[in-house]
């Protein structure tokens, strides 16, 4: 099995590996050229999303700077929107339902590491995927950790560290991130 097979299974596989190494490169490319053009370049700007991401509907609105691991793993709804220095670790898949808002600096952290000391000094690393449900809104600083969903219509409090899932139309905050009251 190769290795970005065992990636997108979730189990362990090694990140040195050359044909991911070429991904990520690609990725970076892709990234140093939507970071190097002007704001009325529209069309090419467009046309780089397409190469670096998975799938998206319609043309994301994601502010510069935005890091990633590959891209292609990254699949986005309708009327996505990422505010300014968004990062999404996409070593698993990170699926992006419709009108979801990322304040800035919003962090979507697939990648996570064995908690044993052996293996995790061997260099092997694993994902657990990431999904955002329709209409989330997530506020500055958000970090989502590894396999973690948030239902539809949630929103998540800036700052907050979600470690769990979060049930739809929850707002939830803090440290590990708790709901504190439906949105309705």
């Amino acid at each position: 099995m190769r290795e970005w097979d065992k990636m997108l299974a979730g189990e362990l596989y090694d990140p040195a590996d050359a044909e991911l190494k070429a991904g990520r490169e690609t990725a970076r490319a892709l990234l140093f050229a939507l970071q190097q053009l002007p704001p009325s370049a529209k069309e090419q700007r467009q046309q780089l999303w397409q190469q670096l991401l998975g799938s998206a509907k319609g043309e994301p609105a994601i502010h510069l700077p935005f890091h990633c691991d590959y891209g292609r793993n990254i699949h986005l709804g309708a009327r996505f929107y990422a505010n300014a220095g968004c990062t999404i670790l996409d070593v698993a898949t990170v699926t992006i339902g419709d009108d979801v808002l990322l304040a800035p600096g919003v962090q979507l952290i697939t990648a996570t590491h064995p908690t044993d000391s052996a293996t995790r000094l061997s260099g092997l690393e694993y994902g657990k995927p990431i999904t955002l449900g329709d209409k989330c809104w997530l506020g500055a600083g958000v970090i989502v950790c590894p396999g973690v969903t948030i239902g539809e219509g949630a929103v998540i409090g800036a700052g907050s560290v979600v470690t769990r899932d979060i049930p739809p139309y929850s707002v939830a905050v803090g440290n590990p991130c708790r709901v504190i009251r439906s949105t309705t």
